[in-house]
């Protein structure tokens, strides 16, 4: 464990396995952190590959600054991260929900730097994809709790009401007391046809983003989608068993 300073935000940082590839994992927006891939995917893959797990500026242990939360910024953040981490060759990106959208959005910037991707109902910076996101997170009292209750519920009955309770009071936060929720609003649709990698793309059957996933396999000539019957957004969770051996198949077959 360790805190690096990247694009002068403080992130917090886990760096461990060792092989000729490099995994690099990025959670979701608000509720999530990195302990999500740590107790799924990070350690198995970590018996053939380097893994790097981060916390997305604003979230888990990481620096919460007042502003720089646009896509850009957390693209920005990840490659000035690669480079303090002196990370030379591509890397294997696994990203869920907006963790993917910001693994595509560095695909589309640094192609040379990405190798693969693995996408878990990611949301693809399709047109209209801010408002649809920013909808939910500018939701106040009862009705934000209830519609993050809703789409957490798996992840979030895997933690004790203490852990909640923190994990509510760190999403309060950063949602009230940061630029968020206005710097995604200002965020463009992200322009994918400029990548090339291969790229699985894993949707829950019942997701309200499946649709994101669909489009991306129209338009990126390597992409792989692969639906998860009777799952929702929280496919990581619901079905955590699959997505780990998918994702596992995916990176091991590079």
């Amino acid at each position: 464990m360790a805190d690096v300073v990247a694009n002068g935000v403080r992130h917090h940082v886990q760096r461990f396995g060792s092989g000729k590839r490099t995994v690099v994992f990025i959670h979701g927006l608000v509720m999530d952190n990195l302990s999500s891939f740590y107790f799924t995917l990070a350690n198995p893959l970590a018996e053939s590959c380097e893994v790097i797990l981060y916390d997305l500026r604003g979230h888990g242990m990481s620096e919460r600054p007042a502003t720089g939360y646009t896509v850009a910024g957390f693209v920005a953040d990840l490659a000035a991260l690669l480079d303090k981490l002196a990370i030379t060759r591509p890397v294997t990106i696994v990203g869920n929900s907006f963790g993917g959208l910001v693994g595509l959005a560095f695909a589309a910037t640094y192609p040379d730097r990405v190798e693969r991707l693995a996408l878990i109902d990611a949301h693809a910076g399709v047109e209209g994809w801010a408002a649809q996101m920013t909808a939910t997170l500018a939701l106040t009292g009862d009705p934000r709790d209830t519609k993050i209750a809703a789409s957490f519920k798996s992840w979030l009955g895997r933690h004790s009401e203490r852990k909640r309770n923190r994990l509510a009071k760190a999403a309060e936060e950063l949602v009230e007391r940061t630029s968020l929720v206005a710097d995604l609003r200002e965020s463009p649709s992200v322009d994918v046809t400029g990548i090339a990698c291969r790229t699985l793309a894993l949707y829950g059957e019942l997701s309200d983003v499946r649709s994101h996933g669909e489009a991306l396999a129209q338009q990126l000539p390597h992409c792989t989608l692969q639906i998860l019957p009777g799952c929702s957004h929280s496919v990581l969770w619901e079905a955590t068993a699959e997505v780990k051996s998918r994702v596992l198949d995916f990176v091991r077959a590079a």
